[in-house]
């Protein structure tokens, strides 16, 4: 499965949970028949299985073709992002910080932090006030 959902291969990936999970019902099905104990580790597996599925079904839209992209010389990984928003906004969420942020006000400073690494702010201020000073200008001319 997590091979299927590496290729971005979403109905093969579903075949196959499927299939395992028929197996599973089949072995505890077996188990009733017996007249034997079922297996907490069987119930609890067929659980997992029934919530995997569920995730990838809420998610399938989301599902990015890992495969594809490492061939296109693609980042595959979220963790520099996930980092880097970390890193931006942990120090505010601290308990012991005076000031709380609530979860808008930490979006906004993070979409002013992210265009401040960018560089994008200046850009963003330069309508609405012409006469504004590239800090860039003033940081190479002196």
């Amino acid at each position: 499965m997590k091979w299927f959902l590496w290729h971005g291969n979403l109905f093969q990936a579903d075949e196959t949970l499927t299939d395992l999970m028929f197996e599973v019902d089949g072995a505890m099905e077996e188990d009733r028949e017996a007249k034997r104990p079922a297996h907490v580790v069987l119930k609890k597996f067929a659980r997992a299985l029934e919530e995997y599925g569920t995730y990838i079904d809420n998610n399938a839209s989301g599902i990015v073709n890992y495969g594809e992209r490492h061939r296109c010389g693609e980042r595959i990984s979220t963790g520099f992002a996930e980092s880097t928003i970390n890193q931006l906004i942990a120090k505010r969420f601290v308990k012991k910080q005076q000031m709380r942020w609530t979860p808008r006000g930490a979006h906004l400073l993070l979409q002013i932090r992210a265009q401040v690494l960018n560089d994008d702010l200046h850009g963003r201020f330069e309508p609405w006030y012409p006469g504004l000073h590239d800090p860039k200008e003033i940081s190479i001319a002196a």
